[in-house]
């Protein structure tokens, strides 16, 4: 997984994968709707091979994270809706897959982004693991 060309822009519902670059900007792919459109340089764009998540020893970047919540739910969607999801069910989920996570500086906001997102990658085929990543190995190993 590579989330470096997937980009969070403010003020869009959805996460959007990087299509091309402009003079002024960036050509995006919405990948909920498939939808392209233009974003420009005034845009607060973010790219979730920045984001990271506070745990009690270090912070975990994104891909890190949701690969471990991609093994913990055996590659299936949550079974709650991220927007409506008490706290409570979306922590004790997170604490199942990322057991460190910092419990005081996460917020209930960060994980229903988190699951959200999570939603979404792995509706759009997003969250498989590339050549060379942990889950290979595993693969080639009960190959042999």
């Amino acid at each position: 997984m590579d989330f470096t060309s997937i980009l969070v822009i403010a003020g869009k519902p959805d996460l959007s994968e990087l299509v091309s670059q402009t003079k002024g900007g960036a050509v995006v792919k919405n990948l909920v709707t498939g939808q392209k459109y233009p974003v420009f340089k005034n845009d607060r764009i973010s790219s979730l091979g920045e984001i990271r998540l506070f745990t009690e020893t270090e912070e975990k970047p994104l891909e890190e994270v949701m690969g471990a919540l991609r093994d913990h739910l055996q590659h299936q969607p949550t079974a709650f809706d991220p927007k409506k999801a008490e706290g409570k069910e979306m922590f004790d989920l997170l604490a199942q897959a990322v057991p460190d996570y910092d419990k005081e500086r996460v917020h209930t906001s960060d994980v229903k982004k988190l699951f959200s997102w999570y939603n979404v990658l792995l509706a759009a085929g997003k969250l498989e693991p590339e050549a060379g990543e942990e889950g290979k190995p595993e693969e080639e190993t009960n190959q042999q």
